[in-house]
């Protein structure tokens, strides 16, 4: 007998023996209240025809539901270790718990990383270790700003990465903003454009400017160049990036749910409310390298000099190598470019293109500075790198490997209250960080929130910092490839250098000199 028959011959038994002993006992009537909406959801079970495990298995198929409802957390809390949480590990959400809370962040008893397992890494110290700054005053900072740039902004090492108001509720962007304030530090505002929230407090900004041209576009999501220059030049915006492409989802443009575009977001992006909107994957303003830096050019004039640069996930090898032939042929170079990797992302994005589209942040990273190089461009322009830059070590892998700073989003997600329910693109977080439901939102409190978001900063550069004189170096800018070991298997260990060497300076502008890697990319007239 299957377990629908039996489910009916069961109910019909409780129903006839509670219906039996009334005769004798009243009170047992009472019992309906508890089989007789038992007896009616079965029955629904059956007759549905939706779920083939309920109508399989009435009753008890449900179980099925409300335990997979609430896996992550199963997982999470009871499950996995503490070393392997995805996207981000135990190990690493307590890090940025404890930083931000201001309690202490030191581990006993030795590490839990496996480390003989290949892709183990770990910086080489020096027994002529310097002393490292204290005081924030004294921590260094990166003068971001070429030789076309008016007005150069001096930023903190490690900034908050974008993340749009849509994407993150109000609450957890006056936090973020008020805490950048506090910690002198920068916020990007993601591609959703400058909302109130972003001004309150009066932090840093740097205004990310997407395909959408949310914040300044015409109705049919063109450019608008007057509105652009309405914003850009806000005293709290310092720098403007233009997004080519995230880590998260390269080459399909951002995507905002319908639950999280209300009226109030709607009219800040300058869009229609209550549907969902999908940025187009590629920009309007320009068709080829070429426009592209007379487009940052355009965008430098009219904020009237300030910092101009992009952020790109490395795709087609090529496609970057076009841009460096652009601002040689133009003389026009961006301030910055952010690296994203493929490892990036804080709200919505299709598997596909989350799990297999993109470059990973290394070697996005040692590709951009390596041609930057190649190109005899590097010393012109900064490069800053965002995806999983969470602890010290992270910074200092980051910057060894060609970077000058860095940005950061899930770590700052989890310093405001994130406990990494993976709930961002559902408009359900129940922490009131990833969602525009006012019940949620109302949970984050700003006041407690901010000094976490400026304690977890202040302590990761510390941490960053102490690593840097561990090695025996004087500041951030002597790091270099030769500084990080990697384990490539169980008995084979390796520098960065020596799994990626250097190029020679200028090594890509002459036929001769470029290296046998990239042989296959170059094409010095295709642009022109």
């Amino acid at each position: 007998m299957q377990v629908r028959e039996k489910f009916l011959v069961i109910s019909a038994l409780t129903l006839v023996v509670i219906t039996g002993i009334a005769f004798f006992w009243s009170p047992i009537l009472w019992g309906f209240l508890l089989a007789g909406p038992l007896v009616f959801m079965g029955l629904f079970d059956i007759f549905q025809k939706k779920h083939t495990i309920r109508r399989n298995f009435p009753l008890i198929g449900r179980f099925r539901y409300v335990l997979e409802s609430i896996r992550p957390e199963i997982m999470q809390y009871f499950v996995e270790t503490d070393t392997q949480g995805r996207p981000l590990n135990r190990i690493l959400r307590s890090l940025v718990y404890r930083r931000a809370k201001g309690t202490t962040d030191t581990e006993p008893f030795g590490t839990q990383m496996d480390i003989y397992h290949s892709g183990y890494e770990w910086m080489e110290h020096s027994m002529y270790a310097k002393n490292n700054p204290k005081e924030i005053g004294k921590f260094p900072r990166l003068v971001i700003g070429g030789k076309d740039c008016k007005q150069p902004y001096s930023s903190s090492l490690l900034n908050i990465s974008a993340m749009s108001f849509g994407s993150l509720s109000k609450n957890a962007i006056l936090a973020m903003n008020k805490g950048a304030k506090m910690g002198n530090f920068a916020h990007n505002t993601g591609e959703g454009g400058i909302s109130d929230y972003h001004l309150e407090h009066g932090g840093d900004l740097i205004w990310q400017i997407g395909t959408g041209y949310f914040g300044c576009r015409n109705d049919d999501g063109t450019f608008n160049p007057t509105t652009f220059r309405e914003n850009a030049l806000r005293p709290q915006v310092k720098m403007i990036e233009i997004k080519l492409s995230q880590g998260a989802k390269p080459g399909h443009g951002g995507i905002l749910p319908a639950t999280k575009n209300t009226e109030e977001i709607a009219k800040i992006r300058h869009i229609k409310p209550h549907i969902a909107v999908h940025s187009p994957p590629s920009h309007s303003a320009f068709s080829n390298p070429i426009q592209f830096m007379y487009f940052i050019h355009k965008l430098r004039e009219l904020s009237d000099g300030k910092p101009i640069g992009f952020k790109l996930c490395i795709g087609r090898k090529q496609e970057f190598m076009d841009f460096c032939e652009a601002m040689i042929h133009t003389g026009i170079r961006p301030d910055f470019i952010t690296v994203d990797g493929g490892e990036g992302g804080t709200g919505a994005a299709p598997v596909e293109f989350s799990n297999s589209m993109g470059m990973p942040l290394r070697e996005g990273l040692i590709f951009v500075h390596d041609t930057l190089v190649g190109f005899g461009l590097r010393d012109e322009i900064k490069v800053i790198v965002a995806g999983k830059i969470i602890s010290g070590f992270h910074m200092a892998r980051a910057i060894a490997l060609g970077a000058d700073g860095c940005n950061s989003a899930r770590a700052i997600m989890l310093s405001v209250g994130c406990i990494q329910a993976l709930k961002c693109n559902t408009n359900d977080c129940p922490v009131g960080v990833a969602t525009q439901k006012k019940s949620l939102v109302k949970g984050l409190v700003v006041e407690d929130k901010a000094p976490r978001v400026k304690n977890y900063h202040e302590a990761t550069i510390h941490s960053f910092l102490e690593l840097v004189a561990a090695a025996g170096l004087n500041g951030p800018h002597e790091l270099t490839r030769n500084h990080i070991s990697k384990r490539v298997g169980m008995y084979n260990v390796k520098t960065y250098d020596e799994i990626y060497p250097y190029i020679k300076e200028g090594s890509l502008l002459h036929t001769a000199t470029i290296p046998d890697s990239y042989q296959r990319f170059y094409q010095l007239t295709r642009i022109m």
